[in-house]
């Protein structure tokens, strides 16, 4: 290819330095496998430049998957219960999976239904956030879950940024203003 993007055709090597000096370019060859090679008349430096620039862009624009732990014992009381599933679903919300983790202590290794049940449970009650990425399954003492989200961390994140910016655009309740008018008194 030419300094402007045009096909030159097949040119001898000695032709195509050539050209590359005149413009004031650098000869790069494109593809090394093709007979006859391909090669492109171009600014090499701009050109690693240009491409480092796409690839932090794409790294800045990735979002990371993170893995969060939540820790279970298979005789939780309804409201602890209750308490890590709430974790569970702001977890899925923010858009990051969730390993569920069910300690058997003593005894309870010898009832491990208990804690397939309990993860079975946990599972059908997040079953609209998220989905079981890996089963249940015994690991010596623990017995181990994973759920992943439904929507991706990128879109949870612009989700988020969206009812952000509605709140901010609302007024202040009367609770707040009431409070920011309120006078410090010191003792």
């Amino acid at each position: 290819m030419g300094p402007n993007g045009e096909q030159v055709g097949i040119v001898s090597i000695h032709d195509a330095l050539k050209l590359a000096q005149e413009a004031d370019l650098d000869l790069v060859e494109v593809a090394a496998t093709a007979r006859p090679p391909v090669c492109k008349l171009m600014d090499y430096g701009k050109f690693k430049y240009e491409s480092a620039m796409k690839a932090r862009e794409a790294r800045k624009n990735q979002a990371h998957t993170i893995i969060k732990e939540i820790k279970l014992r298979p005789k939780i009381d309804p409201h602890d219960y209750e308490t890590k599933k709430g974790h569970v679903v702001r977890f899925l919300k923010a858009g990051d999976k969730v390993k569920v983790t069910i300690m058997f202590r003593g005894r309870e290794q010898s009832r491990p239904e208990l804690g397939f049940r309990l993860l079975q449970r946990l599972a059908d009650d997040v079953q609209e956030l998220g989905f079981v990425e890996s089963h249940a399954k015994q690991d010596g003492r623990n017995m181990i879950m994973v759920i992943g989200p439904h929507k991706k961390k990128a879109e949870a994140k612009a989700e988020k940024a969206a009812a952000k910016a509605q709140r901010g655009g609302e007024e202040p309740s009367e609770l707040e203003t009431s409070e920011q008018e309120a006078p410090i008194q010191e003792a």
